[in-house]
């Protein structure tokens, strides 16, 4: 599969989770208030092309376009085929599993254009971790002991311990993201930049 398909193919799924979740309204979904998400995660789906429109990036950047939407698909579908209710550790797997892509698709938009690597792992483990701390300040601010409680309905109920685990999960995928990132985005850059 090209990287042009494969960012096609994410995108339209998760147009297609967000369509059945907020239309068909299947229990599972019901106190997770999809149609506030939809606008939020859809967003980088549609921002991305018009970026690489307004900027002329060229060639355009498929793949990292498809891995920032990734994790947005992976915790929708999580959502939708009721994983978060029916498994425990849902939460946590995709915390890790959604930074390791987030943190390769920060890799795969900074190698289009540079191709030192020597800071590429720390920027990127820290990339992952200031996002994470915005993810886990978004949650509180909608959480039932946030600031905005009282406006949002279906309230999130967050514990110091789940925060805290959702920070150093998140983290260490993030880590692991900027590994690989900087091993095989890496390579390809630099294949790129020397006609190889």
């Amino acid at each position: 599969m090209t990287a042009r398909a494969f960012d096609l193919a994410v995108k339209a799924a998760l147009a297609v989770a967000f369509a059945v979740a907020i239309i068909a309204a299947p229990d599972v979904v019901d106190g997770k208030n999809m149609a506030a998400r939809a606008p939020i995660f859809l967003a980088p789906a549609v921002l991305v092309p018009v970026l690489a429109r307004v900027r002329d990036w060229r060639p355009y950047p498929y793949l990292a376009d498809a891995l920032l939407s990734l994790p947005l698909l992976l915790d929708t579908l999580g959502n939708l085929l009721g994983f978060y209710d029916r498994f425990e550790a849902t939460d946590d797997v995709l915390h890790f599993v959604n930074w390791v892509f987030l943190v390769m698709a920060f890799h795969a938009f900074r190698y289009r254009n540079v191709f030192d690597h020597r800071d590429a792992v720390l920027l990127g483990y820290g990339f992952g971790a200031v996002a994470i701390i915005g993810w886990e300040a978004f949650e509180w601010l909608i959480s039932d002991a946030g600031p905005f409680a009282g406006d949002v309905p279906d309230a999130l109920s967050l514990t110091y311990g789940d925060t805290v685990g959702d920070l150093v999960i998140s983290s260490t995928g993030g880590l692991v993201g900027s590994l690989v990132g900087r091993r095989w985005l890496a390579e390809h850059a630099w294949s790129r930049a020397s006609g190889r």
